[in-house]
Order: structure tokens, then sequence, then C-alpha cells
């Protein structure tokens, strides 16, 4: 089994966390940046929007060759300084579609609670959310 951070011990990492830039939006990767997203919009309290990306199934297994945008962007991005939040970044596809997606913004920064990312809470090869039932 692997790991678990507790929700507390995430939860002050969060409150820690020190962002640079001032973030017009929010945009989660869905559905692993969801969680994580609405943490970090207690304290931002800024709009929060979702980008539907899927490559892999609930058990980590890809679904698709790559990753493939479900839902049509139905937000304003253009201009704006975003922080693009996933759960974990492995590879990095999913966020590299992303960031893409949404090359018109003014800035994109990226944020994830386990991986490589702008910013992030940890960098572990194991690791296991507290919020996954």
């Amino acid at each position: 089994m692997l790991p678990t951070k507790s929700f507390e011990e995430l939860l002050q990492k969060f409150r820690e966390i020190e962002f640079e830039e001032n973030f017009d939006l929010i945009v989660a990767i869905a559905n692993g940046g969801i969680i994580p997203a609405a943490i970090i919009n207690q304290r931002l309290n800024i709009d929060l929007h979702l980008l539907k990306i899927n490559l892999r199934d609930p058990f980590q297994k890809p679904k698709f060759d790559a990753p493939k945008l479900l839902e049509p962007i139905n937000f304003e991005f253009k201009n704006k300084t975003i922080l693009l939040v996933e759960d974990r970044i492995k590879t990095g596809a999913t966020v590299k579609l992303a960031l893409h997606l949404l090359q018109d913004a003014a800035t994109v920064k990226t944020f994830a609670v386990n991986g490589e990312a702008d910013y992030s809470l940890y960098d572990e090869s194991c690791f296991r959310f507290p919020w996954i039932i």
C-alpha cells in the first residue's frame, strides 16, 4: 500500500505555499485537479474553471494514446494570468496539452500536489492522496 499523507498535513502545505503572481483565475484539470483547485481557491478567492482533459482511467491505466480535451473550453482566458492546477504530474502530457490550449493567456503557471511544476507540494515517486476513497 502506498504511504498516504494526512489531510491535515496537506492542508498545512497548502497554507504555507507562497505564490509570486496575482492570478486572474484558477483552471483545474478535471478530474484530478478539482480538489486541489478548490483548496487553493479558499485562499485566493478568484474565479475557478474546469478544463476537462483525460488520459487515464480511475486505476491510472491509459484510456487514450494521448490526452484528449473532452469538452470545449467555456471560459475566457485570453490575456489572463492563470494558475493551472493538477493533482499529480507524472509524464506531463496532460499539462502540456493544457498549456497548448491556454496559449493565448498572458501567463500560465502550473501547480501540482505531487510532481514537477512551477509550484508543487511534493515530488515523490509513491504518493496517495488522502481524499481518494
